[in-house]
């Protein structure tokens, strides 16, 4: 899996393009928890669930069905979380389903359950850049540790945080009145 650090990478971003009126603090701090519950399965371990059963590491909670209805939910408590209910269905959908394509674009591990319930395959994409992360606190703070955070900065914090500068970049320009983007002419 990529580590829980850099799943929380994505509502980040959201946060800071779409801003606090956008993206009211309950609805990050809840894109923040979406981000990261679909490591929840991890408890099947202590069950005896296998790794490879849909119910657990990277099952079911890694699927785009899961991100679908955890989004339609939130949605549901628009007025709770401040928000219009299509904002709060698309930062938690979007935020919920990275977790599973960023475990998809890493080296290791079983794969993910993208498609369950209708596909139990496990998955990669078909690039794999980012070190997978060690399970639990302690083998994290090795040198593995080290090797991780590096592809993680390099694939996914970096392209994030360009992201946001060039979002933020535009939205000024916009604000500016400055001058529009030609369309492009055949």
């Amino acid at each position: 899996m990529a580590s829980i650090i850099s799943h929380i990478a994505v509502p980040i971003c959201a946060r800071l393009l779409g801003g606090p009126t956008q993206v009211p603090r309950r609805l990050f701090l809840l894109a923040l928890l979406a981000s990261i519950l679909p490591d929840a399965d991890v408890i099947a371990f202590k069950f005896g669930i296998p790794y490879a059963s849909d119910y657990g590491h990277r099952g079911f909670t890694h699927s785009i069905a899961f991100a679908l209805v955890l989004a339609a939910v939130c949605a549901a408590c628009f007025r709770a979380l401040q928000a219009r209910p299509a904002v709060i269905f698309s930062v938690i959908f979007v935020s919920c389903l990275s977790h599973a394509l960023l475990d998809a674009l890493t080296n290791g591990g079983l794969g993910v359950a993208l498609f369950w319930p209708l596909d139990s395959a496990r998955i990669f994409l078909p690039w794999v850049p980012i070190e997978v992360s060690p399970i639990g606190v302690t083998r994290f703070f090795t040198e593995r540790g080290l090797l991780v955070l590096w592809s993680e900065a390099k694939i996914i914090w970096l392209p994030c945080a360009l992201t946001v500068a060039i979002g933020l970049w535009l939205k000024r320009r916009v604000r500016k009145g400055g001058p529009e983007i030609a369309p492009i002419r055949k």
